[in-house]
């Protein structure tokens, strides 16, 4: 069986890549790109900076900074009038993952129009789409190096999964420079999600040998240095790596999948506005105790490499030192449970159903090692309440 692998076209990795970003616009022959940003790249001068040297590379170059955390249907309408107004040939996607996710919407609206309902899963969304250049502040998402995007109805808060090639950035630029600034929290949030990713890509139904490798890789990264990362942001070294983890991570379940912990965490997001990697993180460790059973000697191996465990150990043993391995990840990066950050368990318990039903149809459940019921979501929702 062969396993169909895409990548972004261009990749430029290092300190200092974002510098280039004039370079590779013009490489790709492109010249009037739509900056899609936040307010806070905008604050810190980067968004400025970023523009000076598109502007020295030839190119004519917009700034539309009015993304938002979790992007939504509503706040796309700005974004795709702002691409009409300047003509745009192109999307830059410069930040975390929301202003990622919006590039990508907006690039298949541009060229297409409609509205993004019109393109969640199941559809396999080929094109056509404005290129997408991706440059990620943040080390975890991956979405520089993937071919989904995930946006809010805003009809319904359902935080709806987009899947297929025409969200896959021609380009990015990963520098680890943009993630010095991130704090504690950010680091930690953004940095379980690149381990998810990584090893829900490993675990996955849709698994191959391509992806385990960049998973395994990114896994012992991650392993190493996330510690250090959140402990001191200045740690260059842990940045550096992390940032290349996260890349890496996201390659891999772009040519696999994601599993059960993504599929449960995107109505949590919706819902209670918990940001992604967070909500991953709340769900990782009691959604991967469920799953083990099933695929022990994947998790064994996702074990190893991440150091919880030896080559003396049975399979059985080391993917049960992998599931007290997150416990304990979560534990040192305080991760708080849905209780903890507050939500209200009246509101919660109300909204299982809802959010279990959300969480089958998109699909993602499908791919874990162990299907679930709609029962069984349920379930893992109220468990790990708190």
């Amino acid at each position: 069986m062969t396993a169909p692998i895409a990548l972004p076209r261009i990749m430029r990795i290092g300190g200092g890549a974002v510098r280039e970003i004039g370079d590779v616009v013009a490489s790709l022959g492109l010249s009037r790109p739509l900056v899609v940003t936040d307010s806070f790249q905008v604050g810190t001068g980067a968004a400025e900076k970023m523009l000076d040297n598109l502007d020295a590379a030839g190119a004519t170059a917009r700034l539309f900074a009015d993304t938002v955390p979790d992007p939504t249907t509503d706040s796309l309408e700005a974004g795709v009038a702002a691409l009409a107004e300047h003509d745009a040939d192109s999307v830059i996607g410069f930040g975390g993952g929301s202003p990622m996710d919006t590039a990508k919407a907006l690039g298949i609206l541009g060229r297409q129009g409609g509205q993004m309902r019109e393109y969640k899963a199941p559809r396999n969304n080929i094109g056509p789409a404005l290129p997408i250049i991706a440059v990620p502040t943040t080390a975890g998402s991956g979405s520089e190096a993937t071919q989904f995007t995930v946006i809010t109805d805003s009809t319904n808060d359902e935080k709806m999964l987009c899947p297929g090639l025409a969200f896959l950035p021609v380009a990015a630029v990963i520098d680890y420079e943009l993630t010095l600034s991130m704090p504690p929290r950010l680091t930690a949030d953004t940095g379980v999600d690149a381990l998810t990713h990584a090893i829900e890509a490993y675990v996955s139904r849709k698994a191959n040998p391509f992806s385990d490798s960049l998973a395994l890789i990114a896994i012992g990264t991650i392993g190493k240095v996330l510690r250090r990362a959140y402990a001191d942001g200045n740690d260059a070294e842990a940045r550096e790596q992390m940032m290349l983890a996260a890349t890496q991570a996201g390659i891999a379940f772009s040519n696999s999948s994601v599993a059960l912990v993504h599929g449960m965490s995107r109505p949590i997001g919706a819902h209670f506005h918990v940001a992604h990697g967070l909500s991953n993180a709340m769900l990782f460790p009691a959604v991967t105790a469920f799953s083990v059973g099933a695929a022990e000697a994947r998790y064994a191996d996702c074990a190893r490499a991440l150091g919880v465990a030896t080559s003396g150990d049975d399979d059985t043993a080391a993917a049960n030192h992998l599931v007290e391995a997150l416990r304990e990840l979560c534990r040192d990066v305080q991760v708080p449970t849905p209780k903890a950050y507050g939500i209200d368990k009246t509101q919660w318990d109300e909204l299982i159903p809802l959010m279990a039903e959300q969480a089958l149809a998109s699909g993602s459940p499908n791919n874990n090692p162990l299907v679930p019921s709609d029962a069984e979501i349920r379930d893992l929702y109220a468990q790990v309440y708190g």
